[in-house]
Protein backbone atom coordinates (compact mmCIF):
# COMPACT_ATOMS: atom_id res chain seq x y z
CA UNK A 1 0.00 0.00 0.00
CA UNK A 2 1.35 3.28 -0.95
CA UNK A 3 1.13 6.84 0.57
CA UNK A 4 -0.72 8.15 -2.19
CA UNK A 5 -4.11 5.77 -1.29
CA UNK A 6 -5.08 7.21 1.71
CA UNK A 7 -4.16 10.65 1.34
CA UNK A 8 -5.89 10.59 -1.96
CA UNK A 9 -9.10 10.06 -0.10
CA UNK A 10 -8.78 13.66 1.37
CA UNK A 11 -6.27 16.01 -0.51
CA UNK A 12 -7.62 14.55 -3.74
CA UNK A 13 -11.37 15.16 -2.91
CA UNK A 14 -10.28 18.72 -2.28
CA UNK A 15 -9.57 19.14 -6.04
CA UNK A 16 -12.26 16.62 -7.83
CA UNK A 17 -14.22 19.35 -9.39
CA UNK A 18 -11.43 21.25 -10.47
CA UNK A 19 -12.70 23.03 -13.69
CA UNK A 20 -11.66 25.62 -15.89
CA UNK A 21 -13.75 28.53 -18.06
CA UNK A 22 -12.24 31.44 -20.04
CA UNK A 23 -13.98 33.83 -18.24
CA UNK A 24 -17.25 33.06 -19.40
CA UNK A 25 -20.40 35.10 -17.15
CA UNK A 26 -22.20 33.53 -14.31
CA UNK A 27 -25.70 33.36 -15.96
CA UNK A 28 -28.52 35.61 -13.31
CA UNK A 29 -30.45 33.13 -11.24
CA UNK A 30 -31.27 33.52 -7.09
CA UNK A 31 -27.80 32.81 -5.56
CA UNK A 32 -27.46 29.03 -4.61
CA UNK A 33 -25.51 29.64 -1.67
CA UNK A 34 -24.44 32.67 0.74
CA UNK A 35 -22.59 33.70 3.75
CA UNK A 36 -23.11 30.99 7.08
CA UNK A 37 -23.22 28.17 4.66
CA UNK A 38 -21.51 24.88 5.94
CA UNK A 39 -21.31 21.63 4.21
CA UNK A 40 -19.71 18.44 5.67
CA UNK A 41 -18.65 15.59 3.36
CA UNK A 42 -17.94 11.71 4.75
CA UNK A 43 -15.11 10.63 2.96
CA UNK A 44 -14.41 7.40 2.09
CA UNK A 45 -11.69 5.27 0.32
CA UNK A 46 -12.82 1.61 -1.41
CA UNK A 47 -14.82 0.19 1.64
CA UNK A 48 -12.68 2.58 5.11
CA UNK A 49 -13.61 5.69 6.43
CA UNK A 50 -10.71 7.97 5.39
CA UNK A 51 -12.13 11.09 6.96
CA UNK A 52 -14.14 14.18 6.91
CA UNK A 53 -14.12 17.46 4.92
CA UNK A 54 -15.96 20.45 5.63
CA UNK A 55 -16.49 23.87 3.49
CA UNK A 56 -17.43 27.12 5.39
CA UNK A 57 -18.46 30.38 3.63
CA UNK A 58 -18.70 33.66 5.25
CA UNK A 59 -18.04 37.08 4.34
CA UNK A 60 -14.83 39.14 3.39
CA UNK A 61 -14.24 41.83 6.81
CA UNK A 62 -11.93 43.98 4.84
CA UNK A 63 -14.50 45.87 3.39
CA UNK A 64 -14.60 44.43 -0.08
CA UNK A 65 -17.85 42.54 -0.74
CA UNK A 66 -16.15 38.73 -1.40
CA UNK A 67 -16.33 35.40 0.08
CA UNK A 68 -14.14 33.23 2.03
CA UNK A 69 -14.47 29.61 2.20
CA UNK A 70 -12.59 27.86 4.73
CA UNK A 71 -12.04 24.24 3.59
CA UNK A 72 -10.67 21.56 5.86
CA UNK A 73 -9.86 17.83 5.55
CA UNK A 74 -9.12 15.44 8.34
CA UNK A 75 -8.45 11.48 7.92
CA UNK A 76 -9.71 9.48 10.53
CA UNK A 77 -10.06 5.93 11.23
CA UNK A 78 -7.75 3.60 9.53
CA UNK A 79 -6.63 5.45 6.82
CA UNK A 80 -5.32 8.11 9.65
CA UNK A 81 -3.26 5.16 10.88
CA UNK A 82 -1.60 5.29 7.80
CA UNK A 83 -1.31 8.98 6.58
CA UNK A 84 -2.25 11.75 8.64
CA UNK A 85 -3.85 14.59 6.94
CA UNK A 86 -4.60 17.91 8.61
CA UNK A 87 -5.39 20.48 5.18
CA UNK A 88 -6.97 24.07 5.64
CA UNK A 89 -7.53 26.03 2.34
CA UNK A 90 -8.85 29.59 2.40
CA UNK A 91 -10.47 30.88 -0.78
CA UNK A 92 -11.60 34.34 -1.16
CA UNK A 93 -13.71 34.95 -4.60
CA UNK A 94 -16.39 37.47 -6.16
CA UNK A 95 -19.54 36.76 -5.73
CA UNK A 96 -20.98 38.04 -8.77
CA UNK A 97 -18.27 36.45 -11.01
CA UNK A 98 -16.90 33.71 -9.38
CA UNK A 99 -13.33 34.62 -10.39
CA UNK A 100 -10.68 33.71 -7.56
CA UNK A 101 -9.15 36.55 -5.83
CA UNK A 102 -6.78 34.44 -3.75
CA UNK A 103 -6.04 30.84 -2.75
CA UNK A 104 -4.18 30.08 0.60
CA UNK A 105 -3.18 25.92 2.03
CA UNK A 106 -1.94 25.02 4.89
CA UNK A 107 -0.93 20.99 3.86
CA UNK A 108 0.04 18.63 6.74
CA UNK A 109 -0.38 15.35 5.25
CA UNK A 110 2.16 12.70 7.02
CA UNK A 111 6.34 14.27 6.89
CA UNK A 112 4.84 17.02 4.30
CA UNK A 113 4.16 20.38 5.51
CA UNK A 114 3.94 23.33 3.25
CA UNK A 115 2.41 26.79 3.55
CA UNK A 116 1.08 27.89 -0.40
CA UNK A 117 -0.54 31.20 -1.25
CA UNK A 118 -2.02 32.08 -4.87
CA UNK A 119 -2.92 35.22 -5.79
CA UNK A 120 -4.84 35.89 -8.88
CA UNK A 121 -4.18 38.98 -10.21
CA UNK A 122 -6.91 39.88 -13.01
CA UNK A 123 -5.57 43.22 -14.19
CA UNK A 124 -2.04 41.48 -14.95
CA UNK A 125 -3.59 38.26 -16.11
CA UNK A 126 -1.05 36.79 -13.80
CA UNK A 127 -1.47 34.12 -10.72
CA UNK A 128 1.24 34.55 -8.29
CA UNK A 129 2.08 31.57 -6.24
CA UNK A 130 4.52 31.58 -3.44
CA UNK A 131 5.12 28.38 -1.30
CA UNK A 132 7.19 27.68 1.46
CA UNK A 133 8.25 24.57 4.11
CA UNK A 134 6.44 24.43 6.94
CA UNK A 135 8.19 21.80 8.34
CA UNK A 136 11.26 23.03 9.54
CA UNK A 137 13.18 21.82 5.84
CA UNK A 138 15.73 23.34 3.52
CA UNK A 139 14.13 24.14 0.89
CA UNK A 140 14.25 26.87 -0.69
CA UNK A 141 10.97 29.13 -0.96
CA UNK A 142 9.00 28.80 -4.29
CA UNK A 143 7.92 31.97 -6.50
CA UNK A 144 6.07 31.68 -10.02
CA UNK A 145 4.06 33.39 -11.91
CA UNK A 146 1.40 32.20 -14.40
CA UNK A 147 -0.81 33.84 -16.78
CA UNK A 148 -4.29 33.07 -16.84
CA UNK A 149 -7.38 34.63 -18.51
CA UNK A 150 -9.36 37.52 -17.08
CA UNK A 151 -11.58 34.96 -15.24
CA UNK A 152 -9.57 32.00 -13.17
CA UNK A 153 -11.12 29.81 -10.75
CA UNK A 154 -8.82 27.57 -7.77
CA UNK A 155 -9.64 24.33 -6.84
CA UNK A 156 -12.01 25.22 -4.12
CA UNK A 157 -14.42 28.22 -5.73
CA UNK A 158 -14.97 25.66 -8.70
CA UNK A 159 -17.59 24.18 -6.82
CA UNK A 160 -19.56 27.09 -6.13
CA UNK A 161 -19.07 28.54 -10.14
CA UNK A 162 -20.84 25.25 -11.05
CA UNK A 163 -23.29 25.94 -8.29
CA UNK A 164 -24.08 29.36 -9.75
CA UNK A 165 -24.85 27.79 -12.83
CA UNK A 166 -28.36 26.66 -14.34
CA UNK A 167 -27.39 23.20 -14.81
CA UNK A 168 -29.42 21.24 -17.32
CA UNK A 169 -29.09 17.89 -19.03
CA UNK A 170 -26.92 17.82 -22.22
CA UNK A 171 -25.31 21.35 -20.77
CA UNK A 172 -21.25 21.56 -21.12
CA UNK A 173 -19.80 24.14 -18.26
CA UNK A 174 -16.12 25.19 -18.71
CA UNK A 175 -14.35 26.90 -16.16
CA UNK A 176 -10.44 28.23 -15.99
CA UNK A 177 -8.61 26.62 -12.87
CA UNK A 178 -5.22 27.19 -11.66
CA UNK A 179 -3.69 25.61 -8.73
CA UNK A 180 -0.35 27.32 -9.07
CA UNK A 181 1.14 26.30 -12.46
CA UNK A 182 -0.41 26.40 -15.51
CA UNK A 183 -3.81 27.14 -16.27
CA UNK A 184 -5.80 23.70 -17.63
CA UNK A 185 -9.26 23.78 -19.39
CA UNK A 186 -11.66 20.84 -18.00
CA UNK A 187 -14.98 20.50 -19.56
CA UNK A 188 -17.51 19.53 -17.20
CA UNK A 189 -21.18 17.60 -18.97
CA UNK A 190 -24.29 17.08 -17.14
CA UNK A 191 -25.18 13.95 -18.58
CA UNK A 192 -28.42 12.61 -16.73
CA UNK A 193 -30.77 13.30 -14.00
CA UNK A 194 -32.26 10.70 -11.41
CA UNK A 195 -33.15 10.15 -8.07
CA UNK A 196 -30.75 9.01 -5.54
CA UNK A 197 -30.74 8.08 -1.90
CA UNK A 198 -28.57 10.56 0.30
CA UNK A 199 -28.30 10.64 4.07
CA UNK A 200 -30.29 13.85 3.68
CA UNK A 201 -33.16 12.07 1.82
CA UNK A 202 -34.10 10.93 -1.55
CA UNK A 203 -33.26 13.64 -3.93
CA UNK A 204 -33.72 14.82 -7.41
CA UNK A 205 -30.03 15.33 -8.94
CA UNK A 206 -28.22 15.88 -12.08
CA UNK A 207 -24.89 13.68 -13.18
CA UNK A 208 -21.90 16.02 -14.21
CA UNK A 209 -19.01 14.38 -15.03
CA UNK A 210 -15.84 17.19 -15.67
CA UNK A 211 -12.96 15.63 -17.72
CA UNK A 212 -10.32 16.23 -15.22
CA UNK A 213 -8.33 13.67 -16.15
CA UNK A 214 -6.00 14.14 -19.52
CA UNK A 215 -6.85 17.96 -18.61
CA UNK A 216 -5.85 19.03 -15.00
CA UNK A 217 -4.32 15.52 -13.96
CA UNK A 218 -2.32 14.79 -17.27
CA UNK A 219 -0.86 11.56 -15.76
CA UNK A 220 -3.25 10.12 -14.08
CA UNK A 221 -6.24 7.96 -15.91
CA UNK A 222 -9.72 7.64 -13.50
CA UNK A 223 -13.20 8.62 -13.92
CA UNK A 224 -15.20 11.29 -11.42
CA UNK A 225 -19.28 11.95 -11.52
CA UNK A 226 -20.70 14.32 -9.01
CA UNK A 227 -24.55 14.30 -8.49
CA UNK A 228 -26.10 17.97 -7.62
CA UNK A 229 -29.35 18.14 -6.04
CA UNK A 230 -31.21 19.36 -9.00
CA UNK A 231 -33.17 22.47 -6.80
CA UNK A 232 -32.19 26.05 -6.65
CA UNK A 233 -29.34 25.21 -4.22
CA UNK A 234 -27.30 22.43 -6.62
CA UNK A 235 -25.82 20.88 -3.26
CA UNK A 236 -22.44 18.80 -4.16
CA UNK A 237 -24.73 15.67 -2.70
CA UNK A 238 -21.67 13.08 -3.54
CA UNK A 239 -18.48 12.86 -5.16
CA UNK A 240 -16.93 9.62 -6.86
CA UNK A 241 -13.62 8.95 -8.33
CA UNK A 242 -12.74 5.75 -9.51
CA UNK A 243 -9.17 5.51 -9.66
CA UNK A 244 -6.27 2.78 -9.81
CA UNK A 245 -6.73 2.96 -6.00
CA UNK A 246 -9.71 2.58 -5.67
CA UNK A 247 -13.19 3.87 -5.20
CA UNK A 248 -13.11 7.37 -3.67
CA UNK A 249 -16.42 8.51 -2.44
CA UNK A 250 -17.17 12.17 -0.85
CA UNK A 251 -20.88 11.96 0.84
CA UNK A 252 -22.79 15.06 1.74
CA UNK A 253 -24.02 14.52 5.11
CA UNK A 254 -24.76 17.93 6.62
CA UNK A 255 -25.95 21.17 5.71
CA UNK A 256 -26.15 24.43 8.63
CA UNK A 257 -28.50 25.85 8.31
CA UNK A 258 -30.58 23.30 6.58
CA UNK A 259 -32.54 24.58 4.59
CA UNK A 260 -36.18 23.46 4.49
CA UNK A 261 -36.62 19.77 3.77
CA UNK A 262 -32.87 18.89 4.52
CA UNK A 263 -32.39 17.90 7.80
CA UNK A 264 -30.67 14.26 8.14
CA UNK A 265 -32.92 11.44 7.43
CA UNK A 266 -32.83 8.69 9.65
CA UNK A 267 -33.60 5.36 7.22
CA UNK A 268 -31.66 7.38 4.22
CA UNK A 269 -29.09 4.77 2.94
CA UNK A 270 -26.21 5.90 1.66
CA UNK A 271 -26.61 6.42 -2.03
CA UNK A 272 -25.52 2.98 -3.27
CA UNK A 273 -28.17 3.52 -5.98
CA UNK A 274 -25.82 6.01 -8.00
CA UNK A 275 -23.55 5.19 -10.01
Amino acid sequence: MTRFQPRIALALFLALVAFDSSAQPVEKKPQAYGPGEKLTFDVSWSVFPAGKVTATLSREKNGDDFYRVTTTADSQGFASLLYKVQDKFQSVFNPETVCSIEISKQINEGSRHKITKITFDSKRGLAILDERDAGGGDRPQKHEEHQIPPCAQDIITAFYYVRSQPLHVGQNIKLAINDGSKTKVVVAAVTGRKKIQTPLGDREALRVEPSVFGNLYENRKGKIVIWFSDDEYHFPLRIRASLKVGAITGTLTSISPAPPGYAPADKAENGQNAK
